[in-house]
């Protein structure tokens, strides 16, 4: 007496052997792909987006450093001395006679100062863009800079103002009419810190948008 087994003869995929699975994935445009290669091109393109910033964030700094020493430089060196005068009397115009000029020159020092010194940072920044403790630092250092910066230029851009038209009301003669150097310099001294303003204002706003994207 035989007995006979049936086997039931396998698939060829069987036979030889499953492939691996493959985790895919649809995305929202309708593409399919590997997650692990997706989420690779993704942390790439993140690192390639905030090292952008830093290089831009570099070069913001180096136009303001530029600005603010150009302001301070520029009204420390303000001064006119009128070709007529007498032997008692000497009509001369200097940065040193206004105390809001004087404390424009001590501000716009130290803005430019910091921004120099903030440097480092910003090229730590360019080597490590994911890097956190750096860009809350300058952040914040940067809103200080910032709110001393725009306190000079405001004070200082009040005296000109009265400088170039004077105040009936207080008796307050315009004094550009004959001082035309020292005005020139003046009035340009805060030009220059305006520029380093809207500069600083750029610099918080890129280093939001570099936090935004943690």
């Amino acid at each position: 007496m035989s007995t006979t087994i049936d086997i039931t003869e396998e698939t060829s995929a069987v036979a030889k052997g499953k492939a691996p699975l493959i985790a895919t994935t649809t995305y929202s445009d309708g593409s399919k792909g590997n997650i692990k290669t997706k989420g690779a091109a993704a942390a790439t393109a993140a690192t390639g987006y905030k090292k952008g910033i830093a290089i831009f964030d570099f070069l913001l700094r180096l136009g303001a450093i530029v600005a603010a020493l150009a302001a301070a430089g520029t009204m420390g060196s303000s001064e006119q001395t009128l070709p007529f005068f007498t032997q008692f009397f000497q009509f001369r115009a200097s940065y040193d006679d206004l105390p809001t000029f004087q404390f424009f020159v001590i501000a716009m020092s130290i803005v430019g100062g910091y921004l120099v010194l903030s440097l480092p940072f910003s090229i730590v920044l360019i080597i490590r863009p994911s890097a956190v403790a750096p860009k809350m630092l300058l952040v914040a250092l940067d809103i200080v800079a910032l709110t001393l910066n725009t306190a000079a230029g405001g004070a200082a851009a009040a005296v000109v103002y009265l400088a170039h038209n004077g105040n009936s009301s207080a008796n307050w003669l315009a004094i550009c009419q004959q001082f035309g150097d020292f005005c020139q310099k003046v009035s340009g001294a805060v030009v220059a810190s305006f520029i380093s303003a809207v500069a600083l204002v750029f610099l918080v706003v890129l280093s939001g948008f570099a936090l935004r994207r943690h």
